[in-house]
């Protein structure tokens, strides 16, 4: 008698490997429609001048530690929007930073309250603290250093907020 190789244990192993294909499928859906904000949601920031800024939004825990620590540079009109979780007196630090970056400090009815220019990236600890601003604040936009000079920037300015994904 000659066997075919198709018994009840061939059977048992594909059912296995279709349910494990089919679990594996399901986990990375879940994943991925729980998983919050995707990595490239940008917020577009655009000032009362016309200037426009692409900004990387920093919501999560892990972005607003690290922000734009390890960077060499920002392209162009680019810079890091951090949302805090609620308003009041948030302080950051430039720890890892690679270049200098300047500050503006945004309340909750989107107008800058408060800005730094070309504060020093610190490569090592201790990092000096920067902030709070004057007023509570809900986000703080870093650019490089000189965007607020070289764009005309000034406290008090209103900002619009535009999610692009």
């Amino acid at each position: 008698m000659v066997k075919s190789g198709r018994g009840p244990e061939s059977e048992q192993r594909r059912k296995k490997i279709v349910t494990f294909v089919l679990l594996v499928i399901l986990l990375v859906s879940i994943s991925l429609f729980l998983g919050g904000p995707k990595e490239s949601e940008l917020i577009i920031v655009e000032f009362p001048n016309g200037k426009v800024m692409e900004t990387e939004v920093a919501s999560t825990p892990e972005k607003l530690l690290f922000g734009l620590a390890f960077r060499e540079g920002l392209p162009a009109d680019t810079g890091m929007l951090y949302i805090f979780e609620s308003t009041g007196l948030h302080r950051v630090r430039t720890k890892q930073f690679r270049i200098p970056v300047d500050m503006l400090w945004v309340d909750e009815s989107h107008h800058v309250v408060h800005i730094l220019e070309h504060v020093p990236p610190c490569p090592q600890d201790p990092c000096p603290l920067y902030g709070p601003a004057p007023e509570p604040i809900r986000y703080l936009i870093e650019a490089d250093g000189g965007y607020v000079r070289r764009e005309g920037l000034e406290v008090g300015m209103e900002l619009k907020f535009t999610l692009r994904m």
